[in-house]
């Protein structure tokens, strides 16, 4: 049922405009709600919290995944290289634990904390705290760790916790669909929105100069049950499975496709909950999957699953203006 839907909704957002238009006086309803609700917290109606440190928010204003984990691996790794102690806090959507908010690392429960704030967990090997409120979450973080600043994976819409920098991540394929907020459309807030921003990175080809490009980047896929490691193009010539859970599988298959490979595709919902019977076809043929989807898969996976891990490579000025904006807002009052 839940596959069934989330085809629907991928369908009307992005192939069936008809049917969105059905859809618009909902979406003006949401459109509106969001305008206000934003408005009551830059007046301060809504309470905001500011940290003693600077927060920078990685998120998106569609729904479904753009490519945001593996830029917030990026960002860590360049904020601990450039002398900083970045901490990450984190939805952690999908886990399914009574406790909130709660430190993850990387022996952490996938079924209690969520598939991404794992894999970030795993790659990073930094502080990091999951809830669903991101105020207590950074609350925790800041705690029970040493960190100077702190990396919040999505919240772009979390008006409680203020901000020094915003980044918002684009799907380069997809970008907006019809351009409607939902239900109509897949926008979480009006394009508009965008002009906000610091930062609009596109995962792929950019559209517009004030736009920083970024690929995500993989030729090696890694065994499950053994941990062997092979270049994709030794999977040339054999008939694969290919399957994905994430916001846009296309993009997964699309990939193997470009490294020559040929595959039977399967599709799931972002952040799906896989079970054995899922990832089996019966045939023992090489099963790839991306690396958020294959923390969910470990426990029984066979010598026949294999998973790519992805970097994110961003255009090379982005690095440097990131570095530069954080320096400067250090010290100031984050307030947006």
């Amino acid at each position: 049922m839940k596959k069934t839907l989330a085809r629907w909704a991928v369908d009307i957002w992005y192939k069936d405009a008809f049917l969105g238009i059905l859809l618009l006086p909902f979406a003006s309803i949401f459109s509106d709600i969001v305008r206000v609700r934003r408005f009551l917290y830059r007046k301060g109606v809504l309470k905001s919290h500011t940290l003693p440190v600077p927060v920078i928010v990685i998120g998106n204003i569609t729904v479904g995944g753009t490519g945001k984990t593996p830029l917030i691996i990026w960002l860590a790794e360049l904020l601990a290289k450039s002398g900083y102690k970045p901490g990450i806090i984190s939805r952690g959507y999908g886990g399914k634990s009574e406790i909130w908010p709660q430190a993850v690392n990387e022996n952490s429960n996938v079924t209690s904390v969520g598939d991404e704030a794992l894999l970030i967990a795993k790659q990073t090997r930094l502080p990091l705290v999951v809830g669903s409120s991101r105020v207590e979450s950074a609350k925790k973080l800041l705690a029970e760790f040493d960190c100077n600043v702190v990396l919040s994976d999505d919240g772009l819409q979390h008006y409680a916790l203020n901000r020094a920098i915003e980044i918002a991540v684009i799907d380069g394929e997809r970008r907006f669909g019809n351009g409607y907020c939902l239900p109509a459309g897949p926008l979480r807030e009006p394009i508009e929105r965008l002009s906000s921003v610091d930062f609009v990175v596109v995962n792929g080809e950019k559209y517009a100069d004030h736009e920083f490009s970024m690929q995500l980047v993989g030729d090696t896929a890694i065994n499950m049950k053994t941990g062997e490691q092979k270049p994709l193009q030794a999977f040339q010539g054999i008939d694969c499975h290919a399957l994905a859970g994430i916001g846009n599988p296309e993009r997964f298959f699309k990939l193997l496709e470009l490294n020559g490979l040929t595959c039977l595709t399967h599709s799931f919902p972002d952040h799906y909950s896989f079970e054995c019977d899922d990832i089996e076809f019966g045939d023992n043929k090489p099963v790839l999957m991306t690396e958020k989807d294959a923390v969910k898969c470990t426990q029984f996976a066979g010598q026949h699953h294999w998973y790519l891990p992805v970097t994110a490579v961003p255009e090379l000025d982005f690095g440097q203006q990131f570095l530069d904006l954080l320096l400067k807002s250090k010290h100031k009052k984050h307030d947006r």
